[in-house]
């Protein structure tokens, strides 16, 4: 926790999809002050450059990463919204520390730049995918190199903001999950803890906006290839399936394999995911309902809809919000969990902020307050 009035916050990566959430997020947050920005490809330019919508907020314009001055940059929180697999090395010059012979080695050159003047009790909360798989190796089979940080990821705390609490509250580096496994792992956690569902038969149906694929151009995600179509990517293989056993595998103590499946819809934000589970113990569906309207009553931004009502992304857009519904089957033995979010604010940058709040010891809900756009 800081102690001081105003959170002073760099965003590294603020020219991406999830840095500009950040900045929309954070321009309106009554204990932060936005102190760097560093984007690449736009460096030089002001934010309102790259984002009109961004403008009249006095930011810093953008810098290159290598170019920043870090003795004169004073920072309490950096957000890293960086891609994945180059996050790596940037927080371990962030964190002052490596311990490891290959960061070591790749970051050499840098490592003095990276680290000078840096002030000590600079905390990290990191989007990318780099420090959410807890396992090392089963980061390497996944995104194909050695984890460059593998004591940093030791100590790295896995966001889930509902379930971490009191481990983010002291974290160094904060690690954001996902948004396909904050909308598998909400509704999925609490049921395996009641053992109201078989956790060795589940089939996560998702469907995301195409920003869940980032602002850099790619052939994929032109207009004429995603719209008026939907189609299915990464069959089983997408890198978000460790990560959701990983967070379902705590629940049960066991290891869990599930079937996980992302299609990709045209729309710009949004997650709806369809998780069919079997049911355990003699557990209904209106068991399932209860206990996730109990677990998530106090939360303010997971909501359970009522028995019969289908949650939709355009419920939740433009906010941390998350809505959970649960059906029963047509099957005998087996029901049906929706669950809905935006992929940009609770799948990334507003659950970041979330964290941010619970590490600096502010109210949870500060700058994350507006409701829904619609329609």
């Amino acid at each position: 926790m800081t102690n001081k009035k105003t959170i002073r916050v760099g965003i590294l990566g603020a020219s991406g999809y999830t840095g500009a959430e950040l900045i929309r997020l954070l321009c309106r947050h009554p204990d932060v002050e936005i102190v760097l920005l560093t984007a690449d490809r736009h460096a030089g330019l002001p934010v309102s450059d790259v984002f009109p919508h961004l403008f009249g907020l006095g930011l810093p314009n953008l810098i290159k990463i290598d170019e920043v001055e870090w003795h004169g940059v004073e920072a309490d929180i950096i957000f890293c919204a960086l891609p994945h697999g180059t996050t790596q090395e940037i927080v371990a010059g962030l964190l002052h520390h490596t311990g490891h012979d290959v960061i070591d080695e790749l970051i050499t050159e840098r490592r003095e730049d990276l680290i000078a003047g840096i002030p000590d009790g600079v905390r990290v909360i990191d989007l990318s995918a780099d420090f959410r798989l807890e396992n090392v190796d089963t980061y390497a089979q996944w995104y194909g190199h050695a984890h460059r940080a593998p004591q940093l990821q030791a100590e790295a705390v896995y966001g889930l903001t509902e379930f971490a609490r009191d481990d983010i509250r002291d974290a160094r580096l904060v690690a954001c999950p996902g948004c396909y496994p904050t909308s598998a792992l909400l509704p999925l956690i609490p049921l395996i803890g009641a053992g109201q569902i078989d956790a060795d038969d589940i089939i996560i149906d998702a469907k995301s906006g195409v920003t869940g694929a980032g602002r850099a151009a790619k052939e994929a995600s032109l207009f004429g290839e995603v719209s008026e179509g939907i189609h299915a990517y990464g069959v089983a293989g997408h890198r978000h399936g460790p990560e959701i056993e990983q967070g379902l595998a705590q629940a049960a103590g066991r290891d869990i394999l599930v079937n996980f499946t992302p299609h990709l819809v045209p729309m710009n934000r949004g997650i709806l995911s369809t998780i069919y589970v079997r049911l355990e113990g003699g557990a209904t569906a209106a068991d399932l309902h209860e206990t996730l309207s109990k677990r998530y009553a106090a939360e303010p931004f997971v909501d359970v809809v009522p028995e019969g009502v289908s949650p939709a992304t355009r419920h939740v857009r433009g906010s941390n919000h998350s809505l959970l519904g649960v059906f029963p089957d047509r099957v005998k033995g087996r029901a049906i969990i929706l669950s809905v979010l935006d992929n940009l604010v609770k799948g990334a940058s507003g659950q970041a902020v979330q964290n941010m709040n619970v590490m600096c010891g502010l109210p949870e809900t500060l700058s994350l307050e507006q409701r829904p756009l619609f329609p």
